[in-house]
């Protein structure tokens, strides 16, 4: 909710906006607190974590992200943050912005799968990595192993392969998640 503090065109001397907002809405990171009571919060994460070489994969035409589906992808070796394009980036063209509970997530497998694999930041193109009606597992099975999750991205420009993401959460301490812009630099393919 975004609201006027100040205005000029009322004779204030500045403008001023107020802007409330749930943590865990828009582009934002999830810190292991979110779901674990004694887990890292915010601003405890390496920025080493959130900023370096990533990769963006297209797993579009899927209903959920499988374990399956991650093992055929060809990662580069030490592959450490991941992001997944799927069919939710066209949910973000909806001009009324209505949440939406069928959207691609990830499975259990498929948390399990990344957890395992050295991957410390795990990103996807809507509000959560976990599917609407599942229980909390995803989040635990990434957040127990520090695996930082990114949600909320638009991807709808965004295709396949390296970048470097620049991931600058706001700077809160002691909360389970932040606010984020997460920008992403383009390398050349041969990585």
């Amino acid at each position: 909710h975004i609201s006027s503090l100040l205005d000029m065109q009322q004779g204030d001397e500045a403008n001023v906006t107020r802007l409330d907002i749930d943590i865990h809405s828009g582009t934002h990171i999830d810190a292991p607190r979110h779901f674990l009571p004694d887990g890292k919060t915010t601003d405890a994460i390496p920025l080493d974590v959130l900023v370096g070489l990533c990769q963006v994969v297209d797993l579009r035409g899927r209903e959920c992200i499988t374990a399956r589906d991650l093992e055929e992808l060809d990662l580069p070796a030490g592959t450490e943050r991941l992001l997944f394009r799927t069919d939710n980036s066209r949910l973000w063209e909806d001009p009324g912005h209505r949440f939406r509970t069928d959207y691609c997530a990830l499975t259990l497998d498929a948390a399990e799968w990344v957890a395992g694999s050295g991957i410390r930041l795990v990103g996807i193109d809507y509000h959560s990595i976990q599917r609407f009606h599942d229980p909390a597992d995803t989040h635990l099975v990434l957040l127990e192993r520090e695996v930082v999750i990114l949600e909320g991205l638009d991807l709808r420009q965004v295709e396949p392969g390296p970048y470097r993401l620049w991931c600058l959460p706001i700077k809160l301490k002691g909360v389970e998640g932040a606010s984020a812009r997460a920008v992403l630099e383009p390398l050349a393919r041969n990585l």
